[in-house]
């Protein structure tokens, strides 16, 4: 069901404060909260005296947490330090998961601690490149995480679901090509002399000629992508028009909900607050009001029935979303170990490399 050994991401750094957050990741519930040195600790987010969730209690000037039904103190590491009704539990010990913050994000390692691999996390280190202005933000979406996946991995649908917006009629006809290096796929678009889609028309100061438009995804399992988009005059190398780093990073709650932490960092109008609200706008429209209505659509028209019973058809452009679906049951399955994200040696003329 969900992959193990491999890191999920649990939020936004700024959301760790002072305060205990609740998560519940592969339908476990945790409690997550900063030690006194700042760092963020993560612990199984149930009481084990009479069940009630941690995240309700409180952070004491001690460091320690404290249970909101009767007074249990635990401390960073999980372990049981205060009974005020009596004898201490000492046997008691909350789990406590490793947890590291890398490109603004806290990431759970899911699996053995002493099996915990840094060097798994998938690389999102544009988001911390100074040449790049980022923005960052989330959204719940009552979904399985794979229908989020296949709905990223395969962006033939921009022109119908986000026409308008986001969406342009090139990008169905559109040159698409799927490869996997090591445990990492990646699915690109790239649509030449075309009008630029109404969103990336008005980013680019109503740039009124055609332009040629990319779309290029990356995946890295369970399911972490990242998408280099934009647009420049036709004909033209990529630094010559304007270009988008969208991370995209899904850690499901459970089997029907998911968690999408998403960002974009970009290479132009450094300065802009307005552009920060413009294309924030656009992409909460995008994925808040048209992509989430639509998977969530989807995930109540297969009720409890698998992907595989639903026996879906599939046609060329799904290859993307394919060759991501059959990566992660060979992972979870063990038939394959998870490797780090792989990037391109090589690529075309006037295109830019994903580790540039």
């Amino acid at each position: 069901m969900f992959l193990t050994n491999c890191w999920y991401a649990l939020g936004w750094s700024e959301e760790f404060v002072s305060q205990p957050l609740e998560r519940i990741i592969c339908g476990v519930k945790l409690v997550l909260f900063r030690r006194a040195d700042h760092s963020v600790a993560t612990l199984s987010g149930v009481c084990p005296h009479r069940f009630a969730s941690l995240a309700r209690g409180k952070l004491l000037d001690s460091g320690n947490l404290q249970c909101p039904y009767h007074g249990l103190e635990f401390d960073s590491t999980g372990r049981c330090v205060h009974n005020p009704h009596g004898a201490l539990p000492s046997s008691v010990r909350l789990r406590s998961y490793i947890t590291v913050e890398r490109y603004g994000l806290a990431w759970l390692w899911w699996g053995k601690s002493e099996e915990a691999n840094p060097a798994l996390i998938p690389d999102f280190q544009c988001l911390l490149d100074p040449r790049y202005r980022t923005i960052h933000g989330s959204i719940v979406t009552h979904g399985n995480y794979e229908l989020v996946t296949d709905n990223l991995m395969d962006l033939s649908h921009v022109g119908f679901l986000h026409a308008g917006g986001l969406g342009g009629d090139s990008i169905q006809r559109g040159k698409h090509e799927v490869f996997q290096s090591g445990t990492t796929v990646q699915s690109n678009r790239w649509c030449p002399n075309a009008p630029a889609p109404p969103v990336w028309k008005a980013l680019m100061n109503n740039y009124d000629k055609n332009v040629d438009h990319w779309l290029d995804m990356r995946w890295d399992a369970p399911a972490s992508m990242l998408l280099d988009v934009g647009v420049a005059p036709v004909g033209s190398d990529r630094r010559d028009g304007i270009t988008q780093w969208g991370a995209h990073v899904l850690t499901p709650q459970d089997e029907n909900s998911t968690l999408y932490f998403w960002a974009s960092a970009r290479d132009f109008a450094l300065d802009s607050e307005e552009t920060d609200r413009q294309i924030r706008l656009a992409i909460e429209w995008a994925f808040g009001h048209e992509d989430k209505p639509m998977i969530e659509d989807v995930q109540r028209n297969m009720g409890a029935r698998t992907f595989e019973e639903m026996k879906p058809l599939l046609l060329p452009f799904d290859k993307g979303s394919v060759f991501a679906r059959r990566m992660l049951a060979d992972l979870i399955a063990g038939q394959k170990q998870l490797l780090p994200t792989a990037t391109r040696s090589a690529v075309a003329p006037g295109r830019r490399a994903i580790n540039e």
